[in-house]
């Protein structure tokens, strides 16, 4: 079972409703500050590491929380101060800061002392599947798992929580719509500003960003061929991942791979199972989890093709552009359970996979034909631009304006 599921995690927080109202009390009386503070679920990186950088530019005082010592590590590499979340200091952090940055949740920081700040939410990804509010998922406990009054309980939870974000960018007015949705916020919260997560996918030119996404992914498993292959699943709320590849599977894979000499770079999602450390592995096959490379977004210029299911990089592949490939074993389930803000078929066309055997056929194909290869690049593209509306590597820059913005037209309404 994975590390995290809505189930224990909404039973937690019901148990932690005291905290949560402690909380509440102490940042009536604590003052804020001009101090700001970021957390991100992922580790250091994502969205919330480029508006950090953006934000240093202009002489913010900031601190990072984090709840490991190896994100403590990750970000002392970079020079980013650090205070446990957990901890009183990461408790008075947020409690005085007067801007907070997340992109997972508020325990990305401290969540008992968000109430009262500028709260910005720099969501992870482009959803394909439904989330926040959107989704039943979000109201599920182990809590009287079937009790009506929970669930309304749990949503009346979510709804207030994220009622407190003050500043919610969207990759485009396409996405704008599904993130109102998913969290309950008003038209005027959220900014078509593009995600500050996809700049490094635009920034320079194609070879530098090449050579970069080459050291990032050849640090973390050492020495590539020149066509690396990404498979990514997504999350399916701590049940095991139906994808996982048989020893017959593995074979054909790793015979696919040696003819084109390429590699397969396997990156479970941190919160899922994926029992994908098998004995099969060679050298061809290489795992490439959050445990080895953080955040995989600085590394995709570098990756020859993408093969997922559900996650957001399908979205994200158009813009370097690369082709992409769906594996989806459990479409039916996954749907009636998630539930999709598009048709599937709408995103990944007609020719997705529930195997591997009609995976490693597609990228066969793909990796030897230059029409086929420029075809499913195209289709990528395509899909990029329905959702992203900005390509110009200034997405985190549009956020920081958005930012001063709101708060000058805050600080002006307060006077009044």
């Amino acid at each position: 079972m994975g590390s995290f599921s809505f189930g224990a995690g909404n039973a937690a927080k019901l148990a932690r409703i005291p905290l949560y109202a402690l909380g509440r009390l102490a940042t009536l009386v604590i003052p804020r500050t001009d101090s700001w503070v970021f957390g991100c679920g992922a580790g250091i990186g994502d969205g919330p590491l480029e508006l950090w950088r953006e934000e240093q530019k202009h002489g913010v005082s900031a601190v990072w929380l984090v709840d490991n010592d190896r994100d403590a590590r990750d970000a002392a590499a970079q020079g980013i101060p650090t205070r446990r979340k957990r901890s009183i200091a990461g408790f008075l952090a947020t409690a005085r800061a007067g801007v907070i940055v997340v992109s997972h949740g508020f325990g990305d920081v401290n969540p008992y002392a968000v109430s009262g700040a500028f709260i910005v939410q720099l969501w992870h990804g482009i959803p394909l599947k439904r989330i926040g509010l959107d989704s039943p998922e979000t109201v599920r406990s182990r809590f009287l798992p079937r009790s009506a009054l929970v669930s309304r309980v749990l949503a009346r939870m979510y709804g207030y929580a994220q009622s407190r974000i003050s500043l919610l960018p969207a990759a485009s007015h396409l996405v704008r719509g599904r993130l109102e949705s998913a969290f309950g916020l008003p038209d005027e919260r959220i900014v078509v500003s593009g995600e500050p997560r996809v700049d490094v996918l635009s920034r320079g030119t194609a070879e530098e960003r090449l050579a970069q996404a080459r050291a990032v992914l050849e640090a973390a498993v050492g020495e590539l061929p020149e066509r690396i292959l990404l498979y990514a699943p997504t999350w399916r709320d701590g049940e095991s991942d139906p994808a996982v590849p048989t020893a017959a599977d593995w074979r054909a894979l790793t015979d696919m791979l040696q003819r084109h000499d390429a590699a397969l770079l396997i990156r479970s999602h941190p919160l899922g199972v994926g029992a994908y450390a098998s004995a099969d592995l060679t050298d061809r096959i290489r795992l490439l989890g959050s445990d080895v490379l953080r955040d995989v977004t600085p590394a995709l210029p570098a990756i020859t093709g993408l093969i997922t299911d559900y996650s957001s990089l399908a979205y994200d592949a158009g813009l370097v552009p690369m082709p992409v490939h769906f594996l989806v074993p459990d479409l039916e389930s996954y749907a009636a359970r998630r539930g999709f803000y598009a048709r599937f078929r709408d995103v990944a066309g007609d020719d997705y996979q529930r195997g591997w055997a009609g995976v490693a056929r597609q990228l066969d194909e793909t990796l030897s034909d230059p029409d086929v290869l420029a075809a499913r690049v195209a289709r990528a593209e395509r899909l990029s631009e329905k959702v992203h509306a900005f390509r110009d590597g200034g997405n985190t820059q549009r956020v920081h304006r958005a930012i001063e913005r709101r708060r000058a037209a805050a600080r002006r309404k307060g006077r009044r």
